[in-house]
């Protein structure tokens, strides 16, 4: 009896327990739709909205709980942000003791007033930056539901990303000001408080609507729905603008396929628009004044150039028009769009709005969590940005040389923390902001001597087609890379994310053996990599000796502008010293050099090269 009624049952139910197991390790994405209507009082500095979310659980969990981000509460006296902002060894200078200076009319804050999920109100508790909610009915894996809220919200003082009257007299740069519910993803709920770093969002459609005073232009995330009404050069050729009655003017916009939006506000504005040959359209908007008016008119041919080269190296970038907007505190990616401060030299000015604009295709596409994964989005940032600016203007034989120079720096410094850390856990800003923009720079520029720059350069875009709208982490990154290269990476991920162990080759002898010579090598750093090795002859002519790790399981494609590569030898990781016999005069070298191109990133480099 036994045997025939619960064996049956136990087969299904370990059948049942083996698909429920695979289901919970996979890769899913949650789906948003905002619709929002805000009423901003340019007065008071405040606004009331209401916020309509279908929120679509692709999960194959049941979630009893939800939480939103509530950003602007950061900005008060006492706020998770501000003691850590006075409380760190190197302060962002942007911020320092200024929220704790704040009065109650500079604050920020943000707070939901009434939420209902399906029309049923649902208990919810406001903890400084994060709004939990318990669900009076779970939502269940595969289905939408319908939240309801009423918020109400204050403009802080500008310090950090967003706010009211900034430096240059930005009335406002709107970031970070709405309800947002937090990401869920294989990882569980990433509800992080806001202690000032960045962001992970989920992507949706955005329908906002956002009325204010009539002599306000408005700039941002998404596309104008209702140009022919609000005109200030949103209107279409031959449209006309009819004068609003009333004080308030509202803008309706529309945003498809984004994981967040932005909006900036100024009377002073001047908005310019630029249409691209391939149907996007480039909206700058600024202050007009001496400190801005002739290179911001400059701005206007650089940044089409731009789009132009990251969509050509790193993917096609996928929307319809890009907004460049003065305001914020420096630069600041989002959807769309970026906030850049605006009374800048011309070099600077682009110098920033491309990097900025680079965030789009790893921010804003890509958009790996910033919190666990913040080089894959600065530092690919800062890699693409570099190449952009050098082609763009002035090329540079080595436009990443400032990032390399940023990580020698850091990694010689004795604060450097593995690349894995959780963004707000650094010890130090200084550690998190070179680990963040500089090694993750070097990460992928070193790639290209680890795999080849032509077969690095593949990859990239093949990795941007794989795992765009995805949130891809490291190992997507480095998969993408082994396939296109079909070598095993996996160490190289390890040492260089995973560890601060460094890199230091040396050339320890080069000596005659009858019509020989013996060329030995020393691993000197904990972390072993590939070596190319030069030898330039005495009558101008150079070949290199390829020693691959042998943990590679193979080598790297002879690469363009390379001197032709004379002997492969596989160099096992844990062999410290390899000597080479090369068949030529010891008489006829002139040197000796390990890296001519500098790719390697080798903290003591005086002992790479021998000349005779």
């Amino acid at each position: 009896m036994f045997n025939r009624t619960i064996k049956p049952f136990l087969g299904l139910f370990l059948f049942a327990f083996a698909l429920a197991a695979e289901a919970q390790t996979g890769r899913f994405q949650q789906a948003v739709d905002y619709k929002m209507d805000v009423k901003m009082d340019v007065q008071t500095n405040q606004y009331t909205g209401v916020q309509e979310l279908q929120y679509t659980n692709n999960s194959p969990d049941t979630l009893k709980r939800v939480f939103y981000h509530l950003y602007f509460n950061a900005f008060q006296p006492g706020s998770m942000m501000d003691v850590r902002s006075r409380t760190i060894a190197d302060p962002d200078r942007r911020v320092g003791d200024r929220i704790s200076k704040l009065k109650p009319d500079e604050i920020g804050f943000l707070h939901a007033k009434s939420l209902k999920m399906n029309g049923k109100p649902v208990k919810f508790k406001e903890v400084e930056t994060i709004l939990e909610v318990d669900l009076a009915e779970p939502v269940l894996p595969n289905s939408t539901v319908t939240f309801e809220m009423e918020f109400q919200g204050q403009v802080p003082l500008q310090i950090r990303r967003s706010g009211r009257d900034n430096a240059e007299g930005v009335r406002y740069s709107m970031s970070q000001w709405y309800p947002k519910m937090a990401n869920y993803d294989e990882q569980g709920w990433h509800a992080n408080p806001y202690i000032g770093r960045e962001f992970y969002g989920i992507w949706g459609d955005f329908d906002v609507k956002i009325t204010i005073d009539k002599s306000y232009v408005l700039g941002g995330t998404g596309y104008v729905k209702n140009g022919a009404e609000v005109g200030y050069g949103y209107e279409g050729e031959g449209d006309k603008v009819a004068s609003p009655k009333g004080n308030t003017l509202t803008w309706h916009f529309v945003a498809p396929k984004v994981h967040d939006f932005m909006w900036a506000a100024d009377p002073k504005y001047k908005h310019d628009k630029i249409e691209m040959a391939n149907g996007i359209t480039v909206h700058h908007l600024y202050i007009p004044g001496e400190k801005t008016s002739e290179n911001w008119e400059k701005l206007k041919a650089i940044t089409p150039k731009a789009i132009e080269y990251l969509s050509k190296h790193f993917g096609q970038y996928p929307y319809k028009q890009f907004s460049v907007i003065q305001g914020g505190d420096g630069g600041m990616e989002y959807a769309m769009s970026t906030l850049i401060t605006g009374e800048r030299s011309l070099p600077s000015l682009a110098g920033v709005m491309v990097h900025e604009l680079a965030h789009s295709w790893f921010h804003g596409v890509l958009a790996s969590n910033e919190s666990l994964y913040s080089w894959m989005d600065e530092g690919f940032t800062s890699y693409a940005s570099s190449l952009a600016m050098s082609e763009i203007f002035q090329p540079s034989a080595n436009p990443l040389r400032s990032s390399y120079g940023g990580y020698y720096k850091l990694a010689k410094s004795g604060a450097e923390e593995p690349l894995s850390t959780h963004a707000d856990h650094y010890n130090l800003n200084s550690a998190y902001s070179t680990s963040a923009y500089s090694k993750g720079a070097v990460f992928l520029e070193q790639l290209g001597y680890v795999i080849g720059a032509e077969t690095r350069d593949r990859g990239m875009l093949r990795y941007f087609d794989t795992w765009k709208f995805r949130h891809p982490n490291v190992n997507d990154l480095i998969r993408v890379m082994e396939k296109e290269s079909g070598l095993e990476l996996d160490w190289y991920k390890e040492y260089f994310v995973y560890t601060t162990k460094t890199i230091n080759y040396g050339i320890k002898e080069v000596r005659p053996s009858a019509d020989n010579t013996e060329i030995t090598l020393e691993r000197i750093g904990l972390m072993p990599m590939p070596i190319d090795l030069v030898i330039t002859y005495k009558d101008g002519t150079s070949e290199m000796i390829y020693l691959p790790l042998a943990i590679m399981r193979g080598e790297k494609e002879a690469e363009k502008g390379m001197p032709e590569r004379i002997h492969t030898e596989a160099w096992p990781w844990t062999n410290t010293t390899k000597t080479l016999v090369l068949t030529r005069d010891f008489r006829t070298i002139k040197s000796v050099e390990i890296d001519p191109s500098k790719r390697l990133a080798d903290l003591e480099q005086e002992n790479n090269k021998v000349e005779f």
